[in-house]
């Protein structure tokens, strides 16, 4: 299925929809096969021990799921997180960005399923896996 955004509109559009992130996450890849987003690392994702915490990774993997999905079906800001699974596999590593593939495994008219892995940047192996369901809304007749 082609994109129906660019890296560019789907930054705006991210912006326009979610301000309160602005900034915080970039794409570095968005095509048919592959996303990849990035998590700026700042002190605000830290936990104690100077790595990163679960929550971030957490946004981090759902906003790419997130994005894999819209870049496909349009701008629907209203779909929605229905199911996430995340496994903390190893430490990330300090002051690097996190970056997340993720791979958009079914879209459906009602629901998406992304795989999503996370690595710190310059490494290859990752740091957690997640699996996200998203509920896409009904297209409105007319």
């Amino acid at each position: 299925m082609a994109l129906r955004f660019t890296i560019a509109e789907m930054q705006d559009y991210l912006t326009e929809v979610f301000p309160q992130v602005e900034g915080m996450f970039g794409i570095d890849r968005m095509d048919e096969a592959l996303l990849v987003m990035r998590l700026h690392v700042s002190d605000d994702h830290l936990r104690p021990g100077g790595t990163v915490s679960g929550p971030s990774m957490f946004s981090l993997a759902d906003v790419a799921a997130y994005v894999a999905t819209l870049a496909r079906i349009g701008p629907q800001a209203l779909t929605v997180t229905t199911h996430c699974s995340i496994d903390f596999m190893r430490k990330p590593e300090a002051g690097r960005d996190l970056l997340a593939e993720a791979r958009l495994l079914k879209l459906g008219r009602s629901l998406s399923v992304t795989d999503v892995l996370l690595f710190s940047e310059g490494s290859d192996k990752p740091v957690a896996h997640a699996s996200l369901t998203y509920s896409i809304p009904p297209v409105p007749a007319g």
